[in-house]
């Protein structure tokens, strides 16, 4: 009795079918392409994602370094306002004390530089600009009056006699000198900075 193994050739056959048949080719490589596409989007995903936390993070920390430096830039104002406060009360303190201290040295050398026979009827003051108006008995009292108030170093030289009248007053009748003159006021050594200056610059 022969027997025929139709089903090894069968099988012998449909291997040989799949082997070479192109559509399924085709079909197992379009599936293998689709998985690696599929593969290569998920990792892009997940890298793009990375990034993204990573740029959160980043900007996190940036927010938080510029809310500092904000708080910083806010303290530096505050401190310039009340450095600039300080510094006016200090030139207001300063130009108080030159004020105060200015006229009571002017009275003191005006007073000391009266010579005898010479008095003062009227002082103004504008400024730095002095105007003092006096009577005496002779231009030789007047002449020591301007001296003595150029050599008080509180004046600037050279004081200006601006008017001189001759009048007659009292009982019996004499003659006196009215006169008026203007003087500029100075602190001591206010006149010897700009020399200095001047040399230091030359």
């Amino acid at each position: 009795m022969i027997r025929i193994n139709l089903l090894g050739s069968e099988r012998k056959s449909a291997k040989k079918a799949f082997a070479f048949d192109p559509t399924r080719q085709i079909t197992v490589i379009c599936g293998g392409v689709l998985i690696v596409a599929l593969g290569i989007g998920l990792w892009r995903l997940w890298l793009v994602h990375t990034d993204s936390v990573r740029l959160d993070d980043e900007i996190a920390a940036a927010q938080k370094e510029t809310t500092r430096l904000h708080s910083v830039i806010v303290q530096v104002q505050q401190f310039e306002q009340r450095k600039a406060q300080l510094q006016q009360r200090v030139v207001l303190i300063e130009q108080l004390r030159k004020g105060q201290t200015g006229p009571v040295h002017m009275l003191d050398q005006i007073s000391r530089a009266l010579p005898q026979m010479l008095w003062l009827t009227e002082l103004k003051q504008n400024d730095t600009e002095v105007i003092v108006n006096g009577k005496c008995t002779t231009l030789t009292g007047l002449s020591e009056f301007v001296s003595n108030l150029e050599a008080s170093g509180y004046f600037k030289r050279s004081i200006e006699i601006v008017d001189t009248k001759t009048e007659m007053a009292g009982t019996p009748p004499s003659e006196l000198i009215k006169f008026t003159i203007k003087a500029i006021f100075q602190q001591p050594g206010e006149a010897s900075q700009p020399a200095v200056a001047a040399k230091a610059g030359g």
